[in-house]
């Protein structure tokens, strides 16, 4: 089923036709002009303090992140967590050309499968295309280089980011998105922290409807 038969479907069911030519422009115009909203101030440092308030605010909710100098301390990192967690060393990896681009070798007890995750794999390792400070917040585009199941199906998920793809506002991510990708991907997550709820008693539980842990290894490149 096209866009096309999706849309004039609902308007049928609007009993509506085509928008005046008036409101077509004015739609048009708004799309093209990406106005701002309010961008608050805690974003307005500069960008070392804004990977570190990512970082602060990555850890305030619940999430954790290990900082590493260049991509040959990624594997190490990943290798070290999975230790202290107490968890396998098998991993499913988005097919991404900055993760192929590691060399994995100095790790060869990781287990590494590339693709969608399955319902059985229990380590996802995603590529991180931005991060917000201001609310340490990271955005991930679907993609063929980035499956959306490595963000939902898995118990545990690291996300590898470089530390120049840290953002002060949401505005900023969606400035990367825009220049770098253009089309609007069928998805795009925003992951603040795991996943948790406290809709039962008020009780908070991690892992409700997607990972438990979510640990971010920050590559310093821009630092």
């Amino acid at each position: 089923m096209t866009k096309d038969v999706v849309l004039n479907a609902i308007r049928r069911g609007l009993r509506r036709g085509p928008l005046p030519e008036d409101q077509v422009a004015m739609l048009r115009g708004r799309l093209q002009q990406h106005p701002r909203q309010l961008i608050p101030a805690r974003s307005r440092l500069p960008h070392a303090k804004q990977v570190d308030l990512f970082v602060s605010n990555v850890e305030k909710e619940f999430g954790t992140v290990t900082r590493v100098a260049h991509d040959g301390e990624v594997p190490a990192a990943i290798a070290e967590y999975l230790s202290a967690q107490n968890l396998p060393g098998q991993l499913v990896m988005a097919p991404n050309p900055a993760l192929r681009a590691i060399d994995w070798s100095s790790r060869p007890l990781l287990e590494i499968r590339e693709g969608r995750a399955e319902a059985s794999d229990m380590v996802s390792v995603q590529h991180g295309f931005a991060a917000i400070a201001e609310t340490g917040t990271l955005m991930l585009p679907s993609s063929g280089e980035r499956p959306t199941t490595l963000n939902i199906l898995t118990d545990t998920e690291i996300v590898v980011l470089r530390a120049s793809r840290v953002v002060g506002a949401y505005e900023e991510a969606w400035d990367l998105l825009r220049a770098e990708i253009g089309a609007m991907p069928r998805n795009v997550m925003f992951v603040t922290g795991p996943s948790r709820s406290a809709d039962i008693e008020q009780a908070l539980e991690l892992g409700a409807h997607g990972p438990r842990r979510l640990h971010v290894v920050l590559v310093e490149d821009a630092l």
